[in-house]
Formats: structure tokens, sequence, C-alpha cells
């Protein structure tokens, strides 16, 4: 089908670097720089800066770097990590995968953690919690961190939608010990692949991740133990750090397409949009998530119109049986998964085409 609005337009985004992107290419094949080379620590130290972390470390993916985080923390059998069942799937399966117990409460209407849940979840054997910034929304960092500081856990944030959100002034992942993003293609910052990162300002935990992700090697030569190969590659790095200097623009135009949207739809009572948040927050819109009781309808009118959508969450995490977490009961979690979907969104879009957008959802409800 030929969309006449795309949910994410990566030929547009390109082009609109098509330069810097193509000569840092060519420098990285000219050069053979392909595994942690000068642009890696390059890029590493220009997005430490802009987190106003200590220690930034390139992986893989952010699901590898949820699971480094886990092991550099010391997570492991018999203990409990609380987190919330409204994300991907890597989130949870971090846990799982260090062989500890996942611990799943609801979430607000922020489609993040519900923090008021997080004390009651906490037993003894509780470790560790992982909050997640979803939809480039940070959670309310202040309760977590004075929650997990009362009780001794270690906070592990999955900030992988929220790149550049603040909670009173400070960056989404820089909170806890360890701040896990994603640069997959369709993220605020999205390289060629798979990229991923851990943020921490714990000196040890730091040394920790670089040699977990090269197979445990250290600088000295020394082995910390058995690691994995997950080093973020050079030309992912390289992409990445042309990119960054955009970032805090492209950020603004996806405030001015939000603003668009709630100017467009907010006279409809049958849909829900996004909260607005109060001045303590800072939201980047990785998604416009809105919610429809009709939303199976919905989706279908605008893909006739040639608009295309993402329902990131069709079916809550613990309803999946193969992963055996039936026994949560998340009825915030549950009513979301059957509402939410995403319409486009990313720097690229003009506003003609999110004035279609909203004029295609306002035809469907009038």
């Amino acid at each position: 089908m030929e969309y006449k609005v795309r949910f994410v337009n990566y030929p547009a985004h390109y082009h609109s670097i098509e330069s810097e992107i193509d000569a840092a290419i060519k420098e990285i094949l000219l050069n053979g720089d392909f595994i942690l080379r000068s642009q890696l620590e390059e890029f590493e130290k220009n997005i430490a800066s802009f987190l106003s972390v200590k220690h930034a470390i390139g992986v893989n993916s952010g699901t590898d770097a949820l699971y480094l985080s886990a092991i550099a923390a010391g997570i492991g059998p018999g203990m409990e990590v609380i987190t919330v069942a409204h994300t991907f799937v890597a989130t949870v399966g971090a846990i799982v995968h260090r062989g500890a117990t996942p611990i799943l409460v609801d979430v607000g209407e922020d489609h993040n953690m519900d923090v008021e849940q997080l004390e009651e979840a906490i037993s003894p054997q509780t470790k560790a919690v992982i909050p997640v910034h979803l939809n480039g929304y940070v959670c309310d960092m202040e309760k977590v961190m004075a929650i997990a500081d009362e009780h001794n856990l270690i906070v592990i944030e999955d900030a992988a939608q929220a790149l550049g959100a603040t909670f009173n002034g400070k960056r989404a992942g820089s909170f806890g010990l360890s701040g896990c993003f994603s640069f997959y293609p369709a993220k605020m910052l999205g390289t060629i692949g798979d990229g991923g990162l851990v943020a921490t300002n714990d000196d040890r935990f730091a040394e920790k991740i670089r040699a977990l992700r090269d197979n445990g090697r250290t600088p000295t030569g020394e082995l910390y133990g058995y690691g994995f190969c997950s080093r973020l590659d050079n030309l992912h790095a390289a992409i990445l750090d042309v990119k960054l200097k955009y970032l805090p623009k492209w950020i603004e135009r996806r405030r001015e397409i939000a603003d668009l949207y709630y100017q467009g739809l907010s006279d409809l009572p049958e849909l829900k949009l996004p909260p607005r948040s109060d001045d303590r927050f800072f939201d980047v819109y990785q998604n416009y998530v809105i919610r429809s009781k009709e939303r199976d309808r919905l989706v279908a009118h605008l893909e006739e119109s040639g608009i295309e959508i993402l329902i990131s969450w069709p079916k809550p995490m613990h309803r999946y049986d193969a992963l055996g977490l039936g026994h949560f009961h998340l009825p915030k979690t549950e009513q979301l998964s059957n509402e939410v979907l995403s319409l486009p969104m990313y720097p690229e879009l003009s506003d003609a085409q999110v004035e279609y957008v909203v004029d295609v959802v306002n035809k469907f409800y009038i």
C-alpha cells in the first residue's frame, strides 16, 4: 500500500542530513575504523555530556543495555525485580534471563509505572526496580528514588523511549545506577540497525559494563570474567554522533507536532489524548499515543485513508502464555492494550501531513 503519511519516514530522515551521514560512513570505510575506535569514544563522550552523566557505554542493543546492567548490578536467582507489563518484552526478559523473578505492577494515566503501587510490591527478596519511561514521558523519579533509597533498592531505568526527556531538569536515564537506551532506527536517536547504550555515574559499574560488552576484557588485558560480544559498532557510533547535534531541534519539532495534534483533536470527547505533564516534566514524544474505545475501527479508517499507524501493545505482556506471567492482575495495563494506537510522529512530518491526520480522525467521529 502506498501511504500518504508514513508512521516513520526513514528516507526523508536520511535525506535531511544525507551529506553528513555519507561522509561519516566513508571515513569509517576508508580508515578501517570498525570496532572500539575513536568514533565510538567521541560519541560516548558527547552523549554522556548530553545526559549529564560520567559514563556512557555503547552496546549493541537496548536489550543488551538492560541485560548487561542486570548482570553488573548483581541481579540473580532468589531475587525479585519490580517493573511493569506495559513495555517491550526485553524489560522483563532481562530479569528472567538472570534467574530473578519479575514482579509486575500496574501503570497510571501517563502509561508509566503507578508509583503508588511500587512500595506495596516490595518484599524481603526485592533487589531492584526498573521504571520504564514510555513514549517520551519520564516516570515520577522523585518518588521512585525516594522509595528505592528507603528500601536500599537498585534502580535501572529503561529509558529506551525517552532520550532527552527530563524530570525536574534531570535527564531520563541519569537518576539510577543505570540508564538503558536504544538506538533502534525509529527511536529518538536511531542508527541504521541495532544499537544501545548504558549510562551511569558509578565508576565501578561502568568498568563492569565495558568489560561485559567486550567478552570480559579489561583495558589492562585481564579478564573480568565471561562476557559478551555486545559492542556498539563504530559505524553506528559515527552516524549517531552526526545525529546527536540535531537531537534538540528534532525534539522541539516533535513537541510542535504534538501541539498540532492536541489542538486538532482536543474537541473529540471520544478520544483520550496523551496527558499534558506539569512543569516538572519535559516530554519528548517518542510516540503520540491516543486511546479510543473504537480502536480497531479507527485503525481501519486511518489505514484506508493512507495513514500508517502502530499498535505497540496489542496484547498485555502478562497475557502471553509463553511468558508465565498470567498470575498478575493489571487492569489498567489491559485497558490500555485494548485502546491505544500511535499516530505518525517524527521530525520530518510536515504541518500539512499532521493536519491531514487530524482531519481523517475527526471525520471518523463526525
